[in-house]
Order: structure tokens, then sequence, then C-alpha cells
């Protein structure tokens, strides 16, 4: 029977059977690698394409973002080291971008008032305007609020007396200090430095937009040290102007000045407290001041129209009737006869939140929180005899640098609670340092013969030039760090 089998019947050998399986095996993979290298040429150009853009650097962390928005919230940004400009003391000078431009939006926000100076309501974008940021490559973490200040003779960054928006409170030189070193000094972070300060590329950063200041007379500070530092980019002075033609006064709570050639406006919105101020008439017909700490400020129908909000609260919580707490606190229709002021605080906080929660989209708009600026008062307080005249230079060692009062515990709780995510400037420890800057005895213009009165000293606010310029450099530096400003080209 075995005879008569065909050859190709048999069963192979041991030797010819492995010889078989290796030939098989060889033409798979010879025919696995060929598909192979025609998938990767069909496919080149997306694989290339995907490349492009996992080699972007990543998004900058920080410790208090919240990850459900585009915009990330905390003192500790990611920064690129600069390169040393003309002075080894200046950090890079970006280029100006005047070609910068943000992404359209919906017309959803565009609804401004009558006398609106901006035209434009448009999302904010990531910068790539070949150059006009800080080079991206080596990034490291940096914490800005963590450092000193070094003496830098290229500041101030507008010469004292150049700037008109300078209110007399704030402009000590023309009423009559004398010493000039508190000019000259620069908030260096440990680990890097902020980009030097460029008005050209912030304005270009938030054409078309509206930034707002909303606070108490510190933020007043800050917005008119703002506005003196975008002066300084304008080639026409005369297109930035207050679009009601108002003078800064301290009388008065609320300013739009327009910048023409960029199309945006610099606002400040007057609100002590962020929450409803009112008044409690009694039996006998007199009035009681009172504040409604469930319920937003009036003035919060303007905040809505801003694209970049900066807000503070803190210094009128320490004061009068807000401190003591009686007969003051208002939840609902009920006026607490007694009523902790750090508890009413935490709780007028909390209402802030939800109102920037509800109302604030974060893709479209962004949110700032200014810190406590920190006050100097010796042997006494603001209304009792406290001084800071003839402080010439910053603490630059001592207990006082360590600070970090209740009111700004509380800061950080609430900003952790919320859904939207709000960038902390957290300049406490900055101002800490600073109890040469504040206008003492200069807070008034005295003419020659009169006696500089000394009864009481402004040791809260400070002088312009001075330490706000420093809070708004640390605004753009969150612009330039972030990418925030432009469109990114892919």
């Amino acid at each position: 029977m075995i005879s008569q089998l065909t050859r190709w019947q048999l069963p192979l050998p041991l030797g010819s059977k492995n010889r078989y399986t290796i030939t098989v095996l060889l033409c798979l993979s010879l025919f696995l690698f060929t598909v192979f290298l025609f998938s990767k040429r069909a496919f080149e150009p997306t694989l290339f394409l995907y490349r492009d853009l996992f080699s972007q650097p990543p998004p900058f962390s920080s410790s208090l973002t919240n990850s459900r928005s585009s915009f990330s919230s905390d003192s500790t940004l990611s920064i690129a080291p600069p390169e040393p400009a003309h002075s080894p003391t200046h950090p890079l000078v970006p280029p100006n971008s005047q070609n910068n431009s943000f992404r359209s939006i919906s017309d959803e926000l565009s609804v401004h008032d009558e006398t609106d100076p901006v035209q434009e309501n448009e999302s904010f974008g990531i910068t790539d305007d070949n150059g006009g940021d800080l080079s991206m490559e080596g990034v490291k973490e940096c914490n800005f609020y963590m450092g000193t200040w070094v003496k830098d003779e290229g500041y101030p960054i507008y010469k004292q007396g150049s700037c008109p928006y300078v209110d007399e409170a704030f402009d000590c030189q023309s009423n009559g200090r004398g010493d000039s070193d508190y000019l000259k000094w620069r908030w260096k972070p440990d680990g890097c430095d902020l980009p030097r300060f460029n008005a050209t590329d912030f304005l270009s950063r938030i054409r078309g937009k509206r930034l707002m200041l909303v606070g108490d007379s510190m933020n007043r500070n800050q917005f008119e040290s703002i506005l003196c530092l975008l002066r300084e980019g304008l080639h026409n002075k005369s297109k930035m102007y207050e679009i009601h033609g108002h003078k800064i006064t301290k009388g008065r709570g609320y300013f739009v000045f327009k910048f023409e050639d960029y199309n945006c406006t610099v606002e400040f919105v007057r609100s002590h407290f962020l929450v409803k101020e009112g008044v409690r008439v009694n039996a006998h017909g007199n009035s009681n001041p009172t504040l409604s700490i469930d319920q937003i400020d009036k003035t919060a129908k303007r905040w809505k129209r801003a694209d970049i909000l900066v807000f503070n609260t803190g210094h009128w919580w320490t004061h009068g009737k807000t401190a003591r707490g009686k007969n003051y606190y208002k939840e609902g229709d009920y006026l607490y006869p007694e009523f902790d002021s750090v508890v009413a605080y935490k709780r007028a906080l909390r209402t802030w939140a939800n109102w920037v929660d509800k109302n604030v989209n974060p893709k479209k708009q962004l949110v700032f929180y200014r810190g406590y600026s920190s006050a100097h008062f010796r042997g006494g307080d603001w209304d009792s005899g406290g001084s800071c005249k003839g402080e010439t230079g910053p603490v630059l060692s001592g207990t006082i640098l360590n600070n970090y009062p209740q009111k700004m515990k509380i800061v950080d709780e609430v900003l952790k609670e919320m859904q939207v995510p709000v960038k902390l400037l957290n300049v406490t420890r900055l101002t800490n340092f600073r109890k040469d800057g504040h206008p003492s005895i200069y807070g008034k213009n005295v003419t020659a013969g009169k006696k500089v009165s000394t009864r009481r000293q402004d040791c809260s606010h400070w002088c312009l030039p001075g330490v706000p310029d420093a809070w708004n450099e640390l605004i753009y530096a969150t612009l330039v760090s972030q990418q925030i400003g432009t469109k990114k080209k892919i």
C-alpha cells in the first residue's frame, strides 16, 4: 500500500519540514516589511504633522489651576530664561508686535453701552508672532512672587512728572519728596527675570479688548500706574484719552481710557468691597451704612463687559464700622447686631466668587485677583498717628518679609473652590519689602511757605512711579509666559 502512494503524499523528512517552515516565515516577514514601507510613505505627511504638534512646549502648570478652563491660575508659572539686553540688569525686551490680533468669537459678549469705545470682543488666542514673545525653549518653573528687589538704574519705566494721569495723592516727587532712590528698584523673582515691560507689545496683546480694574483706591493706584506704563508705548499720545473727558480724581468712581490705535480700553470701576453697600434708616430717621455680604455690588453690570478683569478688596475691611461689625452686615433682610469681620470677609469673597463662576466665560475672559498690599505704619495706624516718614530704602531682611495676612489665606481658600480659574497676583510678599514706597507726608501738594502736616500719613497707598508698576509688570509677564494675546501658528 505504501508503495502505491505518490511522492507528495508521503510525510516530509524532519529536516525538510524545518526548511519549509523557515522559508514560509521569511516570505511572510518580507511581505509585512514591504507593507510597512508603503504604509509609512503613504502616511508620512500625517505623521509629520503630529510630530510637529507634539514638539510644542507643554502648557504651563499651576498648583491652583482648574483644568476645566483654557486659562490657568496661580503664582507658579513657566517662563523662558531671558537673553541679556544691552544692560546686564535688564531682561529681554520682546520686539514690538503690531500685527498681533485675537481670534473672533460670537457676538454674545459684544453688548456695550452707547458710549462703548471698543467695537470688538474676541476670544484670547495663543501668541507666536515670530519673536513677539520670550523664547519658549528650555522653559522652567518660576514662581514670580518669591524673590527680592534689586537696584536697577534703568528704572523707573516712565519718568517722574512725565505722566499726566498720576493724581495728587500719589505724585510724591511733585509734592516735595526729596529722595529718589526708591524709584530705582526692580522686582526680581528667584530663578528667573521678568520680561522687560514692553508697552507696545502689551497693547498689541489687548487689541480690541477691555481691561478693567475693579476695587478700592489700591486698584486706582494700580490703574494710574498701568495708564502711565502703556502711555510710554504710544508715538502719538493724543490718541489716548478718557472718553468722557474726566480727569482722574479720588471723588469719581468710573474711568474709561481709550487707546485709539489699538481699539482697546483700560477702565477703572470703584467697588470697595465687591459686594453691595447700602444705607439703613432707623426708627429715628437716622441713616447708617450697611454691607450686604450675600449680594454682589451694583457695579457688576459693568464687569460683565470686560475681557480682562483685575479685582481687589481688603483695605476697607479694617476700617470703622466694617471692622467693628455692629449693626452693619446684612444677609437677605437680616441685619446682624454684631458679626465678625473676618467671617464677613470670607462670605463676601464667596459671593464674588459665585458671581465670577456664573458670569465669566474663561474661554473668552481672563480674571486676575490682586492680593493684599502691605501697609507700613510705625507707632500707630492710619488714623492714630502711624508714620512711615523718612523711609528711603526697602526692608531686605526680617520677619516682616514672611508675613502673610489672614485675608490672603482666605483668598487662597476661596480661589481653590472656584470653577473659573482666577490668576492670583500675589503681591503681598513683594510689598512687604517696600516700607520706602508710600506717600507718607507727600500725598498732598504743598506750596512754599506752608507747613507739611505729619498728623496723618499715608503708609498704605504707593507713590507713582513706584511699587504698583511691578504689579502691572506681573500682569504683562503672565500674558507673555502663558502666550496669551495673539494667534498661534501651527
